[in-house]
């Protein structure tokens, strides 16, 4: 499924539809180059659940918990990692149980692809906006924003 994001508008309210199907367990992994705006969709995401205030990229934390959500969120940042082996060390597991987990550069952690919870999401840039190619795991059948 192709969504074209011409604007921060658009951006949005995709995030929105993605955060109206978010069910506990879920993994939208987030990939594309630097710029392409997978933390913004993660904003957007998170916000769209009742998060208000300031979203920080986890560039640097790694990994940020929103769990005064009614349906709780890990926003995490792989990109530092240079390992996927690291991801164990973060106690991922432990800060995912009922919660959803926003993956940025999923990849270096290993994928999430094989989860049927999870949503891949491959941002790219597209004129003065942006394009998302989603692909949802077999939980995602009926649900796809």
């Amino acid at each position: 499924m192709i969504v074209d994001l011409p604007d921060l508008a658009a951006m949005t309210h995709f995030g929105q539809r993605i955060a109206a199907r978010l069910r506990a367990g879920d993994v939208v992994a987030l990939s594309g180059g630097l710029g392409t705006g997978k933390t913004t969709l993660s904003r957007a995401i998170l916000e769209a659940l009742g998060h208000e205030g300031e979203v920080p990229s986890p560039t640097f934390t790694i990994i940020e918990t929103y769990d005064h959500l009614d349906l709780p969120v890990v926003h995490a940042d792989f990109y530092r990692l240079e390992d996927p082996s690291e991801v164990e060390q973060l106690g991922l597991d432990d800060y995912r149980e009922g919660a959803v987990l926003l993956a940025e550069w999923p990849d270096n952690a290993g994928g999430f692809a094989n989860e049927p919870q999870c949503l891949q999401i491959a941002l790219e840039i597209a004129g003065n906006g942006r394009k998302a190619i989603a692909r949802g795991g077999a939980d995602w059948l009926g649900r796809m924003p």
